[in-house]
């Protein structure tokens, strides 16, 4: 049985991508919120159960997932710390909060998963990073990262990591769609109308990056194959390049890293 506390976006992604890949039954999944609107509509829409409370979820549920807000996890812990069992398998899904602080609420025995998903698991088309706990076996990681395929890619990593994962992938999106904005000004710049520069941004930037997926080679690869010398490609590159494309992206994803260490503090 999976339990879900917290009905809100990240949390109705999981349970919608999971029933989705039929890794298991609506009927083997039963949610709780504070809100209790949210918890019928999760309910009403994907066919779970529903718990009246956190230990009747902790009565029922082997793997809980957390899915609520960083700033509402302490008092959520406290709440959990006297009904939670060491067999447990607890799955944290709030930015910047470190195993180290659920084990300072739940005691060091506790069975403790971090992960940072982001917003393309809306779509299944997610990158999530998971990061297990001393307690944790390697088949309860699997099984874990088994369900949370159904968002899109998962990759283990050491905790130390993750801040820069989430510097990198969980704020990856805000910086792609700053990207194709800025393609498609460069297309409106030069006549077309905003909806087709959006178009062709958008699906240039998804095709490029289905196909080095895909193909697995080196972007630096991919972009030698379309560029002729003395061609457009050649000329568009050099601007970027003057522009500080590379180095402002590398920038934008160290300072996103760092406020994350900064708010795992």
């Amino acid at each position: 049985m999976l339990g879900f506390i917290g009905c809100g976006i990240m949390g109705s992604t999981i349970i919608k991508g999971i029933l989705s890949k039929q890794h298991v039954a609506p009927d083997d999944i039963s949610v709780f919120d504070k809100d209790e609107e949210k918890t019928k509509d999760l309910a009403a829409d994907y066919k779970v159960r529903t718990s009246p409370d956190l230990s009747a979820l902790c009565d029922e549920a082997e793997i809980i997932f957390l899915a609520v807000k960083p700033q509402e996890m302490e008092s959520l812990l406290l709440k959990l710390n006297p009904i939670l069992r060491k067999e447990h398998l607890v799955v944290s899904v709030a930015a910047g909060l470190n195993i180290s602080f659920f084990e300072e609420y739940l005691g060091s025995s506790q069975k403790i998963i971090r992960v940072m998903p982001n917003t393309p698991s809306l779509i299944g088309e997610g990158m999530s990073v998971i990061s297990k706990g001393n307690q944790v076996t390697t088949k309860e990681e699997k099984k874990v990262i088994s369900l949370l395929e159904a968002l899109g890619k998962v990759l283990p990593l050491e905790e130390k990591y993750l801040d820069a994962a989430t510097g990198l992938s969980g704020s990856g999106p805000a910086y792609t769609f700053m990207f194709i904005e800025a393609l498609a000004d460069g297309g409106v710049e030069m006549g077309l109308e905003r909806d087709a520069a959006l178009m062709l941004a958008a699906q240039t930037v998804f095709g490029a990056a289905r196909m080095m997926v895909e193909n697995g080679e080196h972007p630096a690869v991919l972009r030698n194959r379309v560029t002729s010398p003395g061609g457009t490609t050649s000329a568009g590159l050099i601007a970027l390049e003057e522009s500080g494309l590379r180095t402002a992206a590398i920038h934008a994803v160290k300072k996103a890293a760092e406020r994350s260490k900064l708010l795992g503090k």
